[in-house]
């Protein structure tokens, strides 16, 4: 019995996220944002999905900066995304062999964190009661104007568990929650374990995927000029607080797992990290804590401030950090210039295989979102 699927498993293992962790998670929204695209991934981590997961892991910024290219009213939405692992045997049962990994967050370096500590185990695999648990207890937006999504993905019957999935379909859009379904095989047979009929109960996309594909990742001009404009982009953050050195960590971290799949994907990246609705790091940077709250400044504690800035008065700390604001927005500037000359790149390279169809989890995943983004208002770049 193939099995199955953890997700863009996009973020695992049971490793999970201490609770002390979670309620300090801040979902911060970009100044200029006035809506929201939220998306939900439900993955299961039965079996031997590694080639899934591979997908996931090496296509997780480029599924982002697609979303990024959209706007509602003229503006960027802010891009939250939550992670569920589903399926294994090492998980509670009595909790469904299921948990939260991340909560609804913009925090993308940690996303991308339980990502990669993803493993795979054999189990059981209850959709409904996932569904159910994402829809009652992630924090949604309240307005019927912002997309919410969910994503499962997936290989087992769909029925397995005490929840009935109708009902836990019928909840969701209810709330306004899409439940798009996404099934690791052979499409007729996701049709038959009921994966469609899970998607049509919820205004949903079914989606059928071949998890062992692996991803073309087209290698630009322009990937290395990019990574070496992250490196100096990495010199622009200035860690604060007691979580300040951690989460600069984390983000490091990221870099080294994005670069672990090649210069393309280390470069996509680099684009999310260039626009403020897909990385804002207000939590832990004194450059984007400052820019959402200038009094932040008078606040810090001495104790919590780099070593480059102990001793400096508020005038001193302000003019610093504003030095530091300036030089990101030229790099960032500079990574975008070169993104669009590297998407230019790479839309040539794929009209070259414009009769393959793409049968990869992003590929069919920005398909859907796409297309009920549109169905919201949002409006994509060309």
């Amino acid at each position: 019995m193939i099995k199955l699927f953890s997700m863009f498993s996009i973020w695992f293992s049971a490793l999970c996220i201490p609770a002390t962790e979670i309620t300090q998670i801040k979902t911060e929204q970009a100044p200029d944002a006035s809506a929201k695209i939220q998306v939900a991934l439900l993955l299961d981590t039965s079996g031997s999905m590694d080639g899934l997961l591979e997908q996931a892991k090496s296509q997780l910024w480029k599924m982002v900066n697609e979303l990024a290219t959209s706007k509602k009213d003229g503006k960027a939405p802010s891009i939250e995304i939550s992670l569920y692992e589903y399926g294994k045997s090492t998980l509670p049962s009595d909790q469904g062999f299921m948990k939260q990994l991340v909560p609804m967050t913009n925090d993308l370096d940690l996303v991308s964190e339980k990502l990669f500590e993803l493993k795979t185990n054999g189990g059981d695999e209850y959709c409904g009661w996932t569904i159910e648990d994402a829809t009652k207890n992630l924090k949604w937006s309240e307005s019927n104007e912002d997309l919410k999504i969910i994503i499962i993905a997936g290989n087992e019957i769909f029925t397995q568990g005490k929840v009935d999935y109708k009902e836990a379909c019928k909840k969701a859009i209810t709330n306004g929650i899409v439940v798009n379904t996404i099934y690791c095989g052979d499409c007729e047979e996701g049709i038959r374990f009921l994966w469609k009929d899970a998607a049509d109960r919820a205004d949903g996309k079914y989606m059928c995927i071949n998890q062992d594909d692996k991803v073309a990742h087209i290698e630009t001009p322009y990937d290395a000029e990019i990574g070496q404009l992250n490196d100096e982009l990495n010199k622009t953050y200035i860690a604060f607080g007691s979580v300040g050195k951690e989460r600069q960590a984390r983000q490091l971290a990221q870099d080294a797992n994005a670069s672990s799949f090649g210069s393309s994907n280390n470069a996509e990246r680099a684009v999310s990290k260039s626009k403020k609705s897909t990385y804002n790091n207000a939590t832990w940077d004194a450059v984007d804590a400052m820019e959402e709250d200038e009094e932040i400044v008078e606040k810090m504690k001495e104790e919590d401030l780099p070593e480059e800035m102990k001793g400096m008065d508020t005038k001193e700390r302000k003019e610093f950090i504003a030095g530091k604001a300036k030089e990101r927005e030229e790099i960032q500037k500079k990574i975008q210039e070169s993104a669009k000359k590297r998407s230019k790149f790479i839309a040539e390279k794929r009209k070259e295989s414009a009769n393959k169809e793409e049968n990869t989890l992003d590929a069919v995943m920005l398909k859907a979102v796409r297309e009920q983004a549109e169905n919201k208002a949002f409006k994509f770049e060309k």
